[in-house]
């Protein structure tokens, strides 16, 4: 019998690929819980940045895409730039997605992978089953990446809670708790301008701390996009275009220019149609840096650097840090201690190389954790187009 693929995680990356990998004959078994991170890990009331062009997950066969679920649902069709994509509606197209083309999915958790002793992998389930697989697909999403400063460590003796004096803004679902509280919001990002924004909505005073020698800023509406420059689904630039339809040499940069493209490609801008919202309701306060955090009766006081050199405390009720994910393989702790001490590594992610594979045959990664090989267009729902069909084609030449 032909041991099956697996495909680990149910999230856009991971359904695309194995959408695809079975179009192409493949035995695929898909493990998770369908679009958790964004059900479970982003704010209720929230919007996506990308515009609906760039929000379908690529699948192989036609009649799946955003617009599609819009006329099955019976909604009005998000397909304009000025279209903005509510993120309840994202998420039942996903779960609409996997209902249509791997209702096999199962909705059981992977505890292990380590290499067969026959070759392939060996994976355990949180059911008890233990199978072997001929390859194995990391497609976890966002799964155990948020990141955390160290600077806010000491305000969070074990670890940041929703209800502790600090927090990550992944953790926070429903922010109508801090009605009539004082919170402060780390962050110069989509995620953090949002976060205050609908914490502002919610009644919450709020203040935004963004760090570093950018300003709170916010991109330009559709009619106001340069007509001259090529069209991406993130706007008109030549950058954006190369990294969105050519992402192919991106992993033969020099390590330095490839992490920080990841990181400031796309990086801290507020959506066009956030402003509105956000001036007037929420307080900006640009910092150097936050020097540290402590809790004084219960509540987080804040240490910053100012642009001027002088140190300053910031108090409130509740602090967000909005800060965003990093991959790190070490945070990975599914895979076993054999397969991470053979991979690859450049910062923390995999090097990759044709097809998404890794430097241990077989194991291949998409989605974020790709984004360090090709590019930032990993980070967002429309990278699928490039590393679903890609992934599947070298899957099969090596694996068929």
């Amino acid at each position: 019998m032909i041991q099956p693929v697996a495909v680990l995680g149910a999230g856009p990356f991971g359904l695309s690929t194995a959408a695809h990998l079975r179009a192409r004959g493949i035995p695929v078994r898909a493990f998770g819980d369908p679009m958790v991170s964004w059900r479970d890990h982003m704010p209720a009331g929230m919007f996506l940045k990308s515009t609906p062009v760039a929000s379908s997950i690529d699948c192989p066969q036609r009649g799946h895409t955003l617009a599609d679920y819009c006329d099955a649902a019976g909604i009005r069709r998000l397909v304009t730039d000025e279209d903005i994509i509510p993120v309840e509606t994202f998420i039942s197209y996903g779960e609409w997605f996997q209902r249509t083309l791997l209702p096999e999915l199962e909705r059981v958790r992977v505890l292990s992978v380590d290499r067969g002793t026959g070759g392939g992998f060996q994976l355990e389930l949180d059911s008890g089953e233990s199978f072997a697989a001929r390859a194995v697909v990391v497609a976890t999403g966002l799964s155990g990446l948020a990141h955390f400063p160290a600077e806010l460590a000491k305000a969070a003796a074990d670890g940041p809670a929703p209800t502790g004096p600090v927090s990550h803004s992944s953790q926070h679902h429903d922010l109508s708790p801090f009605k009539g509280k004082e919170l402060i919001v780390i962050g110069a990002g989509q995620s953090a301008l949002e976060t205050a924004a609908l914490a502002a909505e919610a009644g919450a005073q709020v203040r935004v701390v963004a760090c570093g020698h950018g300003t709170v800023a916010f991109g330009a509406p559709p009619w106001k996009q340069p007509k001259l420059r090529p069209e991406s689904p993130f706007g008109r630039a030549w950058s954006l275009w190369a990294l969105s339809y050519y992402p192919h040499p991106y992993r033969y940069l020099p390590a330095q220019a490839r992490h920080y493209l990841v990181r400031r490609v796309l990086g801290p801008l507020g959506a066009w149609w956030l402003r509105d919202r956000f001036e007037g309701k929420v307080q900006v306060e640009e910092v150097e840096r936050v020097v540290g955090a402590d809790v004084s009766d219960g509540s987080p006081v804040l240490t910053v650097r100012t642009h001027a050199g002088a140190t300053r405390g910031l108090t409130a009720d509740h602090v967000i840090a909005a800060t965003g994910y990093r991959v790190d393989i070490a945070a990975m702790d599914f895979l076993g201690h054999e397969l991470r001490s053979r991979l690859a590594v450049s910062r923390g992610t995999p090097k990759l190389g044709a097809g998404f594979v890794s430097s241990v045959p077989g194991l291949y990664f998409t989605g974020l954790p790709a984004a360090g090989s090709y590019g930032p267009v990993m980070r967002f729902v429309c990278g699928t187009e490039f590393a679903s069909p890609r992934l599947a084609k070298h899957l099969a030449a090596a694996h068929g």
